[in-house]
């Protein structure tokens, strides 16, 4: 029986849409390499239900099997291309408030 998690329960369509692509494009890579899901599925070393499960986008495959997957196709560094420090907007924003604020109080 799998575990329940409040974490998938509130995950929006926002979110889900994007796995479910990223499983269709796993699957289409696999089929164009001529790999079966019994050997793609020992390559990433997972079981056939999990990779079926990537496949179809569904959000509670671990990370790191989706790593896994994404380093077998040479794609695992774009991994770190998410969440760069420099490409985050809003988080630039409120340092570029705190510093007006604290600028401001001087």
């Amino acid at each position: 029986m799998a575990k329940h998690s409040l974490a998938l329960e509130i995950l929006p369509v926002t979110a889900t849409e994007p796995l479910k692509t990223l499983g269709a494009h796993l699957r289409i890579a696999r089929e164009r390499r001529g790999d079966s899901l019994q050997s793609m599925a020992a390559r990433i070393g997972t079981s056939i239900p999990t990779l079926r499960r990537m496949e179809a986008g569904d959000a509670r495959v671990a990370i790191g099997i989706y790593a896994a997957a994404l380093w077998v196709f040479g794609k695992s560094a774009a991994l770190a291309e998410i969440l760069q420090p420099g490409e985050d907007e809003y988080a630039t924003m409120l340092d570029v408030d705190r510093a007006s604020r604290k600028r401001a109080t001087k």
